[in-house]
Parts: structure tokens; sequence; C-alpha cells
């Protein structure tokens, strides 16, 4: 083997200058293609310099005769001078040869690199898909008489490539290539972008855009973190781009499937931050499933993505306020959907309820409805959680009918109840039912200890009559409603009165003065 290497020659002269020559190894570490590379370079010297050499085993024998020095100074028609008369051929060969060689290169690649092959074969590949595509992606250079590439890569007038009649380009139109590159690892698929002067922030191609998230698509999502990193280059590409035209090519739909492809990547904080700002500022266009991105720690869903979300929106510049209502709605569907993570704990909720200003809502019925579907999912809230939940609600803004459902509701604290009724005091119809309080002081109830409604007009006690004799003949729902309402105002007296005297003794305690903090009467309701 040392008569076609000149590094070995070099490294067996040294062994013999040692005293024990017989005790000597000779190693040779990260040897291009491991044995297989070892193995061919063997048969081709013991078979007398002679080697069967395909596209399929070149891109290894070139490596490693570059690495053992196996030149013309060793010995005649050397294993290096027939595989480069063969890679010359390159720019000839059908796509998919090309294609084979660049994959071989795959586990060798520092070499193939460092020894300029890869370039080589780039550059035949950028040429057939010159050749090839629907596009005109030649272009005259005022610097040059050669042909340019759109993707910046010059061809000299020997290096053309000629046309593939076997190129899939007919399959699937101008973008036939995007499929075909996705069989090439992330190394040589950033070589490429880098020859074409588009990598990073330097990427100013929408075809290379979109070429670069076709690619990370056709990548396994379950790789190891270390592989990951491999394409946070790409990922970083990519992003650039959608930033780069932003709305005019990319929905808000879209910008959030682009969001949860790279994030799988290692994407910089700092290009994840313009594509979230991007997003931020078109958010009142999302719909809930775009909202609904998994989460990666704690909790089924990215609750802190959607809230940095909600402030880019809220901060802009010039926020339309028919926008703003829009994003309201989203948000209050989008609290319904993730009110059964049992991992969501009250903090986050609140943040997302809290984060839009309360202009942006014309009602809070939607904002209780996700209240209440939270409260159901976890039903071991204490008082004060619970109430601490419902802080986020603006009573005035919930309709009437909803607050008559929180007022029945038991999952809602009765403190919450009564500001709520409170609250709806204008909204109670002229007609509406009041609770009663008795000359004799007592509030409301009669000899069985069941509350009294009555109605507004019905002040005496022969208007109170008739006013039972009323409720007598209405439907069996109304009876049921009136009754399960009786019940509730109880309870809710019950928590005055508590709330009363908890009042009155903290006032005694801290000024020796008694406030009286309830008076024994409740609003009206229906």
């Amino acid at each position: 083997m040392s008569a076609f290497s000149g590094r070995l020659k070099k490294i067996i002269r040294k062994q013999k200058r040692k005293p024990q020559i017989e005790d000597s190894i000779i190693e040779l570490n990260d040897f291009p293609g491991g044995p297989d590379g070892f193995e061919q370079v063997s048969r081709f010297c013991y078979n007398h310099g002679r080697a069967k050499i395909t596209v399929s085993n070149v891109s290894l024998l070139y490596c490693c005769a570059f690495f053992l020095g196996m030149t013309e100074k060793a010995s005649t028609n050397n294993l290096l001078k027939q595989t480069e008369k063969f890679l010359e051929g390159m720019f000839y060969w059908s796509w998919g040869d090309i294609i084979m060689s660049l994959r071989s290169c795959e586990p060798f690649f520092s070499y193939a690199d460092s020894y300029g092959l890869i370039q080589k074969l780039i550059f035949a590949l950028l040429a057939k898909i010159a050749q090839n595509s629907d596009t005109n992606f030649i272009a005259s250079s005022s610097s040059s008489s050669s042909p340019v590439t759109s993707f910046g890569f010059r061809f000299s007038s020997t290096s053309k490539a000629s046309p593939d009649p076997a190129s899939p380009c007919t399959k699937s139109g101008k973008d036939w290539w995007f499929d075909e590159l996705t069989n090439l690892g992330p190394k040589i698929i950033e070589k490429i972008i880098r020859n074409l002067g588009a990598y990073g922030d330097q990427n100013n191609s929408f075809t290379l855009t979109r070429f670069i998230l076709h690619y990370l698509k056709s990548r396994p999502q379950g790789s190891s973190s270390s592989s990951k990193y491999e394409y946070s280059g790409l990922a970083d590409t990519a992003v650039h781009g959608v930033i780069l035209v932003g709305k005019t090519k990319f929905s808000c739909g879209k910008l959030f499937w682009v969001l949860r492809l790279v994030s799988g990547f290692n994407l910089s904080k700092d290009y994840r931050a313009g594509l979230e700002r991007l997003i931020g500022e078109n958010l009142d266009e999302a719909t809930v499933d775009d909202l609904l991105v998994s989460g990666h720690n704690r909790g089924v869903y990215d609750v802190n993505l959607v809230i940095r979300l909600i402030r880019v929106f809220v901060n802009g510049e010039e926020v339309d306020s028919q926008k703003m209502k829009k994003l309201g709605r989203l948000i209050d569907k989008y609290l319904r959907e993730i009110s059964p993570d049992q991992n969501l704990n009250i903090s986050k909720f609140l943040a997302v309820a809290e984060s839009l200003p309360d202009s942006s809502r014309d009602c809070f019925d939607g904002v209780y409805r996700a209240i209440d579907f939270y409260l159901q999912s976890h039903p071991t809230l204490s008082f004060e959680d619970r109430s601490k939940l419902c802080r986020c609600l603006n009573y005035e803004k919930l309709s009437f009918e909803a607050s008559k459902e929180l007022a029945k509701n038991p999952r809602i604290p009765p403190n919450v109840s009564v500001q709520a009724l409170i609250s709806q005091q204008s909204k109670v119809p002229q007609n509406g039912f009041l609770y009663q309080r008795t000359p004799n002081g007592s509030h409301g109830k009669n000899s069985h200890g069941h509350m009294v409604l009555f109605n507004d007009n019905t002040m005496d006690s022969s208007s109170l009559s008739s006013s039972s004799e009323s409720f007598s003949e209405g439907t069996e729902d109304m009876k049921l409603n009136l009754q399960k309402m009786q019940c509730r105002v109880v309870e809710l007296e019950k928590a005055c009165k508590e709330m009363k005297g908890q009042m009155s003794k903290l006032v005694r305690h801290n000024t020796g003065i008694s406030t009286p903090f309830y008076n024994g009467t409740l609003p009206r309701f229906c």
C-alpha cells in the first residue's frame, strides 16, 4: 500500500528509525469512510492500481486517495488521478447520480468539504436545477459574460449541465427539486444555501424560504437535541425569509404553522421574537385552532406564547377597536378550550383573561362560561381560589341571563354572586320579582323559613295574595326555577350576614367604630 500512498511512505520511514520496529503500530485515525474506505483502497492497491469507479463509490475513493496522498508523485495513474478524471464528467451525470454521490459524502462530510468535493457536486446540482427548471434560473451578469444563476452561482463555459431527460421536473412543475433534495442531510443543504448566498440574514429569496420550510417539514420531529441543532441555521434562514415577506405571502394561520415547525429545531431567540412579533401584529386574524400550540414544559398548551402574542397586539401603535373586540371574542373561546387542562393554574388563566383591556369586550358572558368550565374541571379549588378566579369578571358587562345563571351556580362563591346581582339592578325588568322585606324586620322568610318573592307592583297584602295566586297558575318550569332562586337567595343572604359580621368585627378592632356593611336588603332579580 505504501507504494501508492505518499502518507504511508512517510509514516513507515519514521517507524524504521525507531529501535524496535517489530512492536510498531501504524494508526490512521478518522480514516474517511472508516473500515469500508480502508478496504476499498486496499483492494485498489492489491489489484495493481486498478479499481472499478462508479458514481456510488467515487466520492469515498476520492477522499481516501486525498487523505493518503495517492498522487502521481507516489505512483503513475494513481487513485487520485483516476477519481478526478471520473469526477470531471459530473456535469453530464443524471440528476439521480448527483444526488447519490452527494448522499454518499455524508459519513465523511468534513473531508469531502475540505477537499472541495462537496463544492463541485453542488455546482453540478445547481446547474442541473437551472437546466431543468420551468423558471428562468439563468441571468446575465454585468461583471462577466459567464452565465449566472438567479441564486448567484456562476458557471464557466465548460461546466454547463446537459438537460436531464430523467429529471423528475415534469412531475411537479417548477418546484420539482423540493422533494428531491429532502433526501440530503442538513449539512449539505446548508452548504447549498451558503453557495447561493442566501444563508441567515442574507436570505431574500422567497423560493428558498419555501424550500427550507418544505425541507424542515420532512425532518423527524422526535430527534435528539444534538441532531436538532444541525437544523438551527436552516430554521433561522427560513424565518428571516418569512419575516422579510411578512403578511404579503403568509396568512396568520400559515405563520402559526411556521412557528410550530421551526420551534422543534432550536430556533434562535432573536428570530423567534421576530416571528412572534409578526404573528402578534395580526393576531385578530387567527383562529382558536391556531392558538392551541402544544406546550413544551408543563401544560397541554403553550399559554405563555399566547400571552406574549396578545401583548404584541395590544401594544401596537394603532389598534382598531373592531379588531380589538374581534380578538376579545377569540380569546374568550381560547379560554374555554384550555380550561380543562389540569396543569393550567389560576394565575395563567387570569393572565390570559386580563391581558386584554376591558374595552375589548362588550359582553363578559364568554369569560363567565370559561370560568365555569374551569371550575367544573377543577372541583377541588378552595373558596379563596374560586373568588380569585372570578376577579377577571366585569359584572356590569354580564348579560341579565348570564347573571341569573351565575347566581344559581353552586360553583360560584356567594360573595361573587352578590356582586353580580347588585350590578344588575338597572337591568331588571320593571315587572320583575323583588325580595320581600316584612314589616317586623324579618328578611322575607315565611313561617316555613323559605324566601318569598313578590312582584314589584304588589307591595300590599292583598296584591301579594293576588301575586301568589298568579304564581300557582304558572308553568311547572317557572315554579321550579323560582324554587331554585329562593334557595339560592337564602344562601346569598347567609353569606352577606357573615360578611357583615366579619367586617363589623374588623372595623371595631381597628377603630372602635361600628360601620354597617349590609342593610339586609338584596337587589331586585328575576
